[in-house]
């Protein structure tokens, strides 16, 4: 029986800053927008041609030939979506094969899904091949809590030097 039906939400908005910050630093260590263009590319080029539309009372299908191609090169894209968020050390060949699909979906498969998964591959592929990854000595906290730590470490620091400097028996002008 259920006595609080609005308990879990409760503890599920509790728990939801530490969630968006764990994501925020998983985020921050790979190539995540380079993944989800990617992945977007893979949608449209897939659903076009089997698609079945109704303009008006007059069925409009761009089912053709390019089918299985569509069906290979849209697969193909989802899996390097996947493989750019899952596995960012193969940046360089995701990037340059979802470029290399991208283009090749332009005339192979109605347009590159009309004109968006060429467009959302182009961009993935660049994003992908452009992302370093971050080094040792850039903070992986997100921008908020990285303020945060900036303020309290200038906090510390003002304190440090003004209990210093009343050891010295300066006075709390300093002089």
């Amino acid at each position: 029986m259920i006595t609080n039906p609005f308990g879990r939400g409760r503890e599920l908005l509790a728990r939801a800053p530490e969630f968006r910050r764990r994501f925020s630093a998983w985020r921050g260590e790979r190539p995540f927008w380079a993944g989800l263009f990617t992945f977007a590319a893979g949608l449209p080029i897939l659903y076009w041609p089997y698609a079945n539309l109704n303009l008006g009372g007059i069925p409009l299908a761009l089912s053709t030939t390019s089918g299985a191609g569509s069906l290979v090169i849209g697969t193909l894209l989802l899996v390097l979506g996947v493989t750019l968020c899952w596995r960012p050390h193969l940046r360089v060949f995701a990037g340059i094969a979802t470029l290399l699909l991208a283009l090749i979906s332009f005339p192979v498969a109605n347009f590159g899904g009309l004109f968006l998964g060429v467009a959302s591959g182009l961009i993935g592929g660049s994003l992908a091949c452009a992302w370093l990854p971050p080094t040792a000595d850039e903070p992986s906290t997100a921008p908020g809590d990285q303020m945060a730590a900036t303020a309290t470490t200038a906090t510390t620091a003002t304190t440090a030097t003004t209990a210093t400097s009343a050891a010295a028996g300066e006075g709390p002008s300093g002089s």
